[in-house]
């Protein structure tokens, strides 16, 4: 039997960032979309993931990802990066201007492989991480909840911060992802999880 070849996660390239519908690709290959808050530190894991320091852009301030932004990995995959939400220092205006975009974005009837829903695992989930978890639920897309910030908690505090997660979602615990994007922990499972969703 033989085994399908694994994404290189070497072999990256950004394509291009969509400020509107009209920017969306059209594309048969998979999407692995990668959501969650402002200043979750959403570009940190992806570039923790491909093993890259300044791959996807880093924001000085939060709130910088304002558009949806396309990489494409080893021509076989792509990875989408959803705009930041949540930010308290944009208007009303350009915050449902960012939620009409992602929300007509995954309201499109693409091959989503695999959803990347990104949290701080120190604090509760916001009421907007609230929407998105439903959103990936009822979406029936396989997903998982990468529990950022896992260096910032005492040891003590990792489990009980799990659970509160899984609690306030009401998901199992078995889809949340301790992670660092500063020391790489939960890298490894990650990364096998992504290339799983290619199979």
């Amino acid at each position: 039997m033989t085994m399908k070849p694994n994404l290189n996660l070497h072999i990256a390239e950004f394509i291009k960032s969509a400020a509107s519908p009209d920017g969306f690709i059209d594309t048969e290959l998979p999407q692995i979309i990668f959501a969650g808050k402002s200043n979750v530190g959403k570009s940190s894991v992806i570039n923790k993931i491909l093993n890259r320091k300044n791959f996807a852009r880093v924001g000085a301030s939060p709130g910088k990802t304002i558009h949806i932004n396309y990489f494409l990995i080893d021509n076989k995959a792509f990875f989408v990066d959803l705009p930041g939400y949540g930010y308290a220092k944009v208007s009303m205006g350009e915050k449902k201007r960012w939620a009409k975009l992602i929300e007509t974005y995954l309201n499109r009837d693409d091959g989503f492989n695999l959803g990347i829903f990104i949290v701080d695992i120190r604090h509760k989930p916001t009421a907007d991480d609230i929407v998105m978890a439903e959103w990936f639920i009822q979406s029936g897309m396989p997903f998982y909840i990468v529990a950022n910030k896992h260096d910032k908690l005492k040891k003590s505090q990792i489990e009980p911060a799990i659970d509160l997660i899984a609690d306030t979602f009401n998901v199992p615990k078995g889809i949340i992802i301790p992670f660092s994007a500063e020391k790489g922990t939960g890298r490894e499972e990650l990364v096998r999880i992504i290339q799983n969703s290619l199979e």
